[in-house]
């Protein structure tokens, strides 16, 4: 896979991460935010099982995609 489409992958499941970790800081989250919440979190889960997009991230990356699906 061409580096460019990996690093957009990748700059995609950071606009998820980014989506998961303000929703987090909601205390009361509506039904329509917590749908948006779980299926970000599942894109994340599911772009990690895929070899090419885990072995190109850095260690911080997998740690900060890590701690936003606890």
């Amino acid at each position: 896979m061409e580096q460019e489409r990996i690093q957009k992958s990748i700059s995609a499941a950071f606009d998820s991460v980014n989506l998961i970790n303000e929703l987090n800081l909601k205390l009361d989250k509506t039904g329509d935010e917590i749908d948006r919440l779980n299926r970000n979190k599942e894109h994340l889960i599911i772009m990690l099982n895929k070899e090419w997009f885990s072995s190109n991230l850095t260690e911080s990356q997998k740690l900060e995609i890590e701690s936003c699906l606890k």
